[in-house]
């Protein structure tokens, strides 16, 4: 039976085409680009500056639509112009598939059933990083990228590094800070920021050293990328993951939210103690700026429930701050002598300003002593409510 009629006509029906960024791959390309005409000639393809027959390969393709780079520019912008020229063509989605031989076209199917049974999302084929053949530096890369995106969204995934990809065009950050090798890292972090589901697909995998050209810089290419990712962790720590705790207290209410991120979480009754114990304490001392950033940090590093520490952390709300304030210095004054602690003729901030000792000490000591009470109430009306449960 032949194949070719249904997927050129399902890739048309999806408004879907294929890109291929290519660079000094005139080993590899031409097979590639006869692969993918056996699914869709919806192909747009971007000679990021090739100083090899690239150009005479493409010259057989006058159909083709052929984007060129007097000189190189790096991955990411080839991608990002292909993008482009793809939604000002009408596409909705993007198949972007290397031009090194590794990856097979006849894993495109894959990426379309998945988008047809499983609706919109970013598909990343996931190759068998442990079979024969695979540089171990790129099954370390993979691994280390892995993780990153997981610390960065939430999101586990068995592969982040794959080229083989399908981008939801309509559903992509309207703009880019990257032009290399790090953007397919920045796309699919900032695509996952905006609610779009990120997804492994299995697809196969091919290590060629005969055929295979990689353009990767170990050094160079490492080094943006970690400054990628320390950039990202920053924004996610500062600003991703407490809006996403804000949207989610807001969406569900703040019954809902304590039954279903507290009470039904699957942590145990000490977990969620503590869980609670260092949001009240981060909440209390003396990190004003810095609480949101440094619960989650923490939580993250000691596994510990990153909502619940998170939503008790928010004990300093700005009603509460005076009261805070107060109780540090009174405290504080016990332990350090500092002369008069509160004047009436001074505002509280110049008094903390005055006896910032005082303050310092008091704040931790209530901070402390706050956590502890609150840790161990919750931890008796937790361990409670799921004796209770369990008798049910």
């Amino acid at each position: 039976m032949d194949t070719v009629p249904i997927f050129y006509n399902k890739m048309s029906h999806l408004k879907c085409c294929v890109i291929i960024p290519t660079y000094n791959n005139h080993k590899t390309l031409q097979r590639v680009i006869d692969g993918v005409l056996q699914y869709t000639d919806a192909i747009i393809i971007v000679n990021d500056g090739s100083t090899d027959s690239t150009p005479s390969i493409l010259s057989h393709y006058p159909t083709i639509n052929v984007i060129s780079f007097p000189q190189n520019r790096g991955k990411g912008m080839a991608l990002r112009m292909g993008f482009k020229a793809a939604k000002d063509a009408g596409y909705h989605y993007a198949i972007t598939i290397d031009s090194d031989g590794q990856h097979y076209p006849d894993d495109i199917p894959v990426f379309l059933s998945v988008l047809e049974d499983e609706g919109e999302a970013l598909l990343i084929g996931s190759r068998n990083m442990e079979q024969d053949g695979v540089p171990k530096k790129s099954s370390f890369g993979n691994k280390f990228s892995n993780f990153w995106f997981w610390f960065e969204t939430g999101t586990r995934l068995e592969d982040t590094q794959s080229g083989y990809r399908l981008y939801p065009l309509n559903k992509l950050p309207q703009k880019f800070f990257t032009n290399k090798f790090e953007f397919e890292i920045e796309v699919i972090v900032r695509t996952a920021w905006n609610g779009v589901p990120v997804k492994n697909v299995p697809v196969k995998v091919l290590y060629d050293p005969d055929e295979r050209v990689s353009h990767f810089r170990p050094f160079k290419d490492f080094s943006r990328i970690s400054v990628l990712n320390t950039i990202l962790v920053i924004i996610s720590l500062l600003y991703i993951k407490p809006r996403n705790f804000v949207q989610s207290f807001r969406r569900k209410g703040f019954k809902r939210f304590f039954i279903e991120n507290v009470m039904e979480s699957g942590d145990s009754p000490s977990k969620k103690a503590l869980s609670i114990a260092l949001g009240v304490f981060i909440g209390i001392a003396p990190l004003w700026g810095f609480q949101t950033a440094i619960v989650l940090f923490l939580a993250y590093i000691l596994r510990l429930n990153k909502l619940i520490a998170f939503t008790f952390s928010n004990v300093s709300i700005p009603p509460m701050i005076p009261f805070i304030v107060l109780a540090s210095l009174r405290i504080g004054d016990v332990f350090v002598k500092e002369g008069s602690v509160m004047n009436p003729d001074v505002s509280i901030v110049e008094t903390v300003k005055q006896n910032i000792v005082q303050y310092l000490t008091g704040s931790i000591i209530l901070a402390t002593v706050a956590a502890i009470l609150f840790g161990l109430t919750g931890y008796v009306l937790l361990s409670m409510t799921k004796k209770i449960s369990t008798n049910a």
